[in-house]
Formats: structure tokens, C-alpha cells, sequence
């Protein structure tokens, strides 16, 4: 086994880390429900934040703690209370970019390693040294860095400085996620985890003349979402970020679901532990990349790792959704399985379960039973129990899926 990178994973809920956990993350990161920069995601509060660190040391993990936001005087009053006592609950790491904010941290959570936010820009060896003599052990890279930038960054920064960086989720039309149009439009501050995602809307002009009479704004014939940008997928590219010298790839995603999660997850984790096992050079099965257009997703770029930009969906806002879950497994003997409904499914349907580590398994839905035990031809309720015959045994919270 050769020396591999961390694979972190979001967490934007108690459900989310299991998941992380399950599908073989290394790490996780999670946010309070103050000072993190997803306020929309579920977060977690001081009970459960407790829960989570519990949770993840059982499973020989690390947790990390997102204060990342860009705060203003009056948000700093309850900052240094939170960080004292997200020490005690055993978080591994704090995630800032506000030097304030790292000062306060070194000052009552001295202990707390220090990993700064892509929010910071970290785009050059200097600004990362100087910020590693300040006491930071991770510098979290601007997302607009090539790989031959990383590397030369990697070599002339010391050795014990850890790099991360994102290579799967969203990406944002500004700069390391430091964007204003959120709020100049909504009021909603993008630097305090408020963003409205604006990039994402349609645009057309009004001539003032002319009230409600809209005309497209047209970048060119593809459309008028101009400023929507890709996903980013780097499943393809893993041997690259390695050479550049990346000790932890990172997944963008605390909004996102819990079965995001998860696919995203065991996607990265199989082809990582495929290249541990046969080398960097071995050619890595279809079926591991093709996970991750299984999930929710925009179209998927590089990003700026290869030099480009990441490039714009102009015709629409949305995203890619050809799978949905249709369901959980809440146990199973080898024969039986009984299933948590989340979609509708039917007696006919082929599903996949998303086992963990290996490739999913095709389950026909050749019969099914109700909690009372009668036999029916669909599930159309949610959460409701369903028996279905199997021939393997699968773990409980594996997800069965089914193409739409």
C-alpha cells in the first residue's frame, strides 16, 4: 500500500456523517449552527456536535469544525465560548479563514489544529508558509490553482504543511467562494454562509422604457445562465492531484443529501483503495467513475486544474437527476430484506444497492409484501415498510436506487 491522501467528506447533518462514515471517508467536516458557511444545511447544535465527534472517533476518524465565515465586530462575542467548547467535544481540527478568528482560536483552543478555508485564497507558497508559521498545520488551496501551480506550491512550502484541496461539487462564479452579488441582490451575505446562489438564476434585461417587457441576455446561442458554473469531478484525474502533492481530496457538498453523500463518497473511496492496491497506472474500472453521475449533479468539468476555466451551463439552472432513491434497508437476512420507502417503486422494477466498497448489486423486484404482511404491486408512501425477497445479505442504511 502506498502512502494515500485523506478523503474528506461533508457532513451538513447526523445522517450525512454516517453516511460519510460508512462509505469510507477519512475525515469528515461539519458546522455549528453559528459561523460555518452553509447556513441553509442542518448543522449541528452542542448536543449533537458532542454525538458527532463521539461517532466519528469510534470509527477511528477525524472530525474537523467549519468556522469559516467572514465575521463582522458584534459576531465575535460568542466566538470564543463556542470554540472552547467545540475543543472539549473533541473536534480534531478548526476550518477558518479570518486570521481574527484563528487568533481566537489558538488563544482559548490552543490544542485545536488550525486548517485555513478556501475562503482565505491561498493561491502561492508564501502566503501558505507565513500562514504555517502563524500556526496553521493545513492550508485548504483556492480552487482556481492548475496542478502545476499545486506542485510548485507543494515545493516550496515545508514538508509537515498540509495541502487540501476540493476536487468534487460545486463550484462558485467568484473567487474561493468570496462573492457579493448574493448580497447586493437579496440581502443574504454569501461570506456568513447565507448565499441565494444568484449565479444559478436566469437573467434578462428590462429597458426602462418598457416595464415587463423582458428581453434574453444572450452570451452566445447556447443561453442566458450566464454565470451558472459546472460541478467539478476530479474521479478521473486522481494519479494528477497525487504528483501535485495533495494530501487530503476534499468533496464539496454540507447542502446536499445524504445519498449525495454517500455515492460520492464510495465513488472516490473504491477508485482510491483500486489505485493503493494495483498502482497509479492501473486502469480503474467504468463502473466506479460512472457513480458519481448517479447523484444529483450540474455538468462536471476540471475546473481550473488543468488551466481552463470551469466553464458555464447556459441552458439552464439545474441539475442532472437520473436516479432517485426508492429506498433504505433497515434489515436483512439473506432472503428478506425490509426496505424504508423513499420513492415509489413497483413489483418489475430493477434497483441498485449501493453497497459499500464494491460494485452495486442489481436487485429485480420480483414480489413485495406490506408491514401487515400483504402482498402488494407498488410502494407509493412514504417511509412505508416494505418486505422484498433477496438473495444476498446487505447492512442496514445501504441505499437501493432506481433509474427514473
Amino acid at each position: 500500500m502506498m502512502n494515500m491522501p485523506e478523503l474528506l467528506a461533508p457532513a451538513g447533518s447526523m445522517e450525512s456523517l454516517r453516511y460519510a462514515l460508512m462509505y469510507g471517508a477519512d475525515a469528515v467536516y461539519l458546522a455549528g449552527r453559528s459561523y460555518g458557511m452553509r447556513a441553509g444545511a442542518n448543522n449541528f447544535d452542542e448536543n449533537e456536535l458532542v454525538s458527532a465527534a463521539g461517532l466519528v472517533h469510534s470509527f477511528g476518524k477525524r472530525l474537523y469544525l467549519a468556522c469559516n465565515i467572514v465575521p463582522r465586530c458584534h459576531e465575535m462575542d460568542g466566538l470564543a465560548q463556542w470554540l472552547a467548547f467545540a475543543a472539549s467535544a473533541g473536534v480534531d481540527a478548526f476550518i477558518i479563514s479570518d486570521l481574527g478568528v484563528m487568533r481566537t482560536a489558538q488563544r482559548v483552543a490552543p490544542n485545536v489544529p488550525v486548517h485555513i478555508s478556501t475562503q482565505t485564497g491561498v493561491a502561492n507558497h508564501e502566503t501558505a508558509t507565513m500562514l504555517h508559521e502563524l500556526g496553521a498545520t493545513r492550508v485548504v488551496l483556492a480552487r482556481e490553482l492548475p496542478l502545476s501551480e499545486i506542485a510548485e506550491l507543494r515545493a516550496k512550502t515545508p514538508s509537515s504543511l498540509e495541502i487540501e484541496a476540493f476536487v468534487h461539487g460545486s463550484m462558485c462564479v467568484s473567487f474561493s467562494g468570496r462573492c457579493l452579488i448574493s448580497n447586493y441582490l437579496t440581502g443574504r451575505d454569501a461570506n456568513r454562509g447565507q448565499c441565494a446562489q444568484p449565479c444559478r438564476w436566469k437573467y434578462a434585461l428590462v429597458e426602462e422604457t418598457r416595464p415587463g417587457q423582458y428581453m434574453p441576455v444572450m452570451e452566445d446561442e447556447r443561453g442566458t445562465h450566464i454565470l451558472n458554473s459546472r460541478d467539478m469531478c476530479m474521479i478521473d484525474h486522481i494519479p494528477e492531484l497525487l504528483d501535485a502533492g495533495i494530501t487530503s481530496l476534499k468533496i464539496e457538498g454540507r447542502a446536499k443529501s445524504s445519498y449525495y453523500t454517500g455515492v460520492t463518497v464510495n465513488a472516490y473511496r473504491c477508485v482510491l483503495d483500486h489505485l493503493a492496491a494495483n498502482g497509479m497506472d492501473a486502469p480503474v474500472p467504468q463502473w466506479m467513475t460512472e457513480e458519481v453521475c448517479k447523484v444529483s449533479h450540474r455538468e462536471y468539468s476540471t475546473g481550473f486544474y488543468f488551466g481552463d476555466e470551469p466553464g458555464q451551463v447556459y441552458d439552464n439552472g439545474g441539475y442532472v437527476r437520473e436516479y432517485e432513491v426508492a429506498a433504505v434497508v433497515e434489515s436483512c437476512d439473506g432472503t428478506t430484506m425490509t426496505v424504508s420507502q423513499r420513492n415509489r417503486f413497483c413489483t418489475g422494477d430493477l434497483l441498485e444497492a449501493v453497497v459499500p466498497g464494491r460494485q452495486p448489486v442489481e436487485i429485480a423486484v420480483t414480489g413485495m409484501v406490506n408491514a401487515e404482511g400483504e402482498a402488494i404491486d407498488a410502494a407509493p408512501h412514504p417511509m412505508m415498510t416494505v418486505k422484498l425477497p433477496c438473495t444476498e445479505s446487505f447492512e442496514a442504511g445501504v441505499f437501493l436506487r432506481r433509474r427514473k
